[in-house]
């Protein structure tokens, strides 16, 4: 681990602390810059210039690069504010009407940090059952709601996202929290589909009341929806501090055996042990607070790998290079489901980076929902305009690059033993 990384985690531990680090030594403009960089990256900026603005290697930087700094993370911070003042009138519509949706992520967890609208989310997932779908969507329009990026209502999707004209506010409406066609982690809706009763809470944020889901079964979300971006392209350090604070907040009310018991089943104890080793040892998880359990502290695993690689993914592993790498990882995992073997290095596995799945190929190539026949058409398509965006050389070192990469974070996941 670089200089940079390691004054990124003493600065985001030192947000969720609420203080200014007080750095003296020299850090260069380029360090600096790639310092920022990361913090864009991880989608954190307002927490970690609040973390620096007045240490003195900071001060030092020029006043062009310290007002730019500032300037971006005032933007984003009341950007959220807004989107916070948005999501809380919808949800007060919401109520009234008798729509009450649970909340999940977003809005909960920012609630556990202290300056929450310096954490950034950049939507509000809610979760409903499937048969209130209809129910919710006329809600929404009825509010002035409308499908995102001007699709078409679909009632069989696993999910509809809204948005609103000169609205920040972006909305997931989900009738299942992980999409079900796909093979790698589909099957983890088992767990939440039937959640809506005991399983949920009520939480007063700011004086406004939210239904949400009890503590256990949100940790354990809060923990899946990691381990799905994991299986895809990575995910970042956000989403650690995430499970580190809400553990902290109601540790003594987790069911931390069943919690285990979990995450066994799905292959993902030694991933949310790594989660929680990161979070000890680089944030602010206290395990004592927490009501961490002996079974669970002796669990002995290596997070150094995890880190590295969260630390490069990013926010949901965003770049080109990782999305495309996560069609080899995802292919793996879903052969390693049906008891085979699949190296990102195969035939196979370098096909799965170019031929999805039907069910993810219609988000783009909509066509496909009524025409499921012309997928061959489709993955052409989809090579072409590929190739129409980036030139030859570039299209070269992005496709070996995303294999390697996909080759290396497969035997990452054996390292975790969520593949054989």
């Amino acid at each position: 681990m670089n200089q940079v990384k390691q004054l990124f985690l003493e600065a985001f531990k030192a947000s969720l602390e609420n203080r200014i680090v007080d750095w003296t030594e020299e850090i260069s403009a380029a360090e600096w810059t790639e310092f920022f960089q990361l913090a864009d990256k991880h989608r954190v900026l307002p927490m970690i210039y609040g973390a620096v603005y007045a240490a003195p290697s900071f001060q030092n930087c020029s006043a062009v690069f310290r007002r730019r700094q500032r300037t971006w993370a005032l933007r984003q911070t009341v950007r959220q504010t807004e989107k916070t003042l948005a999501f809380k009138n919808l949800y007060t519509y919401l109520r009234e009407n008798g729509c009450i949706p649970v909340v999940v992520k977003g809005l909960i967890c920012r609630s556990l940090y202290p300056n929450p609208d310096m954490r950034l989310s950049n939507d509000e997932d809610l979760f409903i059952p499937e048969e209130r779908c209809p129910e919710f969507h006329r809600a929404f329009l009825q509010y002035g709601m409308q499908i995102a990026e001007n699709r078409q209502y679909d009632p069989n999707a696993s999910e509809t996202a809204y948005s609103q004209e000169n609205s920040p506010l972006y909305i997931e409406l989900h009738k299942h929290l992980f999409a079900p066609e796909v093979r790698a982690y589909g099957n983890l809706n088992r767990y939440f589909d039937n959640a809506f009763g005991d399983a949920l809470m009520e939480a007063e944020i700011d004086g406004q009341t939210y239904l949400t889901m009890e503590p256990t079964t949100h940790l354990f979300y809060l923990l899946c929806h990691a381990f799905k971006h994991f299986l895809h392209s990575g995910f970042g350090l956000r989403q650690v501090s995430d499970c580190a604070l809400y553990a902290n907040a109601y540790g003594a009310e987790i069911d931390w055996e069943w919690l285990l018991e979990r995450c066994c089943e799905i292959r993902a104890d030694l991933f949310a042990a790594s989660v929680f080793a990161i979070g000890e040892k680089y944030l602010t998880f206290d395990p004592e607070q927490a009501h961490f359990p002996d079974r669970w502290r002796s669990i002995r695993v290596d997070e150094t790998p995890m880190l590295e690689d969260l630390l490069d993914a990013g926010i949901y592993g965003q770049e080109k290079m990782r999305r495309h790498s996560s069609n080899i990882t995802l292919q793996a995992v879903a052969a390693d489901r049906r008891g085979q073997y699949v190296s990102g290095k195969t035939a196979e596995g370098i096909l799965a980076s170019i031929c999805l799945p039907r069910q993810t190929m219609e988000k783009d190539y909509v066509y496909l929902r009524k025409h499921p026949y012309l997928l061959p058409a489709a993955w052409v398509q989809r090579v072409l305009r590929y190739r129409s965006e980036i030139n030859k050389k570039e299209k070269r070192r992005i496709s070996t690059e995303s294999i390697r990469l996909g080759s290396e974070r497969v035997e990452l996941m054996r390292t975790y033993g969520i593949i054989k």
